[in-house]
């Protein structure tokens, strides 16, 4: 399925690929890059721009830093995965901490919630 988004956040989406944080560098060049399925970083869908997406999964990555742990942030990450999720994706969402401390473990739950959905849609298919 086509995911609709807004050309004017192309450029931003650049940019934050280019300005990455430790975190997300960490999780892309240390996994996610040559991962299998595919996945993109900076993905826009919709009004929204994905840390990281795989089409084929239908799986959506969040890193979350301090400002996502503000009242404004819960706001908007919630509306923000309620829209994703209506597209029929899922979010997975990591802090930066866990990242930091637990990236093999991390990496674990992002395989195995690939694995998942890949049987999920297999079933789903015709």
């Amino acid at each position: 399925m086509r995911l609709p988004y807004k050309k004017t956040l192309i450029p931003f989406a650049k940019n934050l690929r280019k300005n990455a944080t430790p975190q997300e560098n960490h999780l892309w060049y240390d996994f996610l890059h040559d991962f299998h399925p595919r996945f993109q970083r900076q993905k826009v869908i919709d009004g929204y721009i994905a840390d990281f997406y795989c089409e084929k999964a239908g799986l959506v990555i969040e890193l979350d830093g301090s400002q996502h742990f503000t009242v404004e942030g819960i706001t908007y990450d919630e509306a923000r995965t309620r829209i994703l999720n209506a597209y029929g994706l899922t979010v997975l969402r990591f802090t930066n901490h866990d990242i930091d401390t637990h990236f093999p473990a991390v990496c674990q739950q992002i395989q195995t919630a690939v694995h998942q959905r890949l049987e999920h849609r297999k079933e789903e298919s015709p």
